[in-house]
């Protein structure tokens, strides 16, 4: 019996949709970092980008556990002479709660072409409303 290698021709994609509602906002991340590599599929290949499209809806409502609220930063550099920008996840989540939940997502997917596919197949919303409905996406639990 051969070994299943995944490629273009046979790879099959699903729309997913995760509620983060009262989860951990890095929890929540892991599993849709999963769900876009297709490590959930029982035909994962790794060199072969074989993961599903997933929508996160309620991101506004995912929860920062400690005193990350206050503690943690959102720091990018824009290249100029001290062109440092902080920001905290207390102000980053009530004002883009989406970025902060895609800033997780990305961080947590490989540096590398299928890093940025997978990345591409992501939807993030921060109310519960998302409008994929013709895509007829399954929900999917990460209790």
């Amino acid at each position: 019996m051969a070994t299943f290698m995944a490629n273009a021709g046979n790879i099959e994609r699903k729309w997913l949709v995760v509620d983060a509602a009262n989860k951990p906002l890095g929890r929540v991340a892991d599993k849709v970092a999963a769900l876009l590599r297709g490590k959930h599929k029982a035909t994962y290949t790794p060199h072969v980008d074989c993961g599903d499209h997933v929508i996160v809806i309620n991101a506004d409502k995912a929860i920062l556990t400690g005193k990350k609220l206050e503690q943690k930063y959102y720091r990018h550099h824009t290249g100029w002479v001290g062109g440092l920008k902080e920001l905290k996840y207390g102000i980053l989540m009530d004002k883009n709660p989406e970025f902060a939940m895609e800033l997780a997502v990305k961080g947590m997917l490989p540096n590398t072409v299928i890093g940025r596919s997978a990345f591409r197949r992501l939807k993030v919303y921060a109310g519960d409303q998302h409008n994929h409905e013709a895509q007829k996406p399954e929900v999917y639990n990460i209790d």
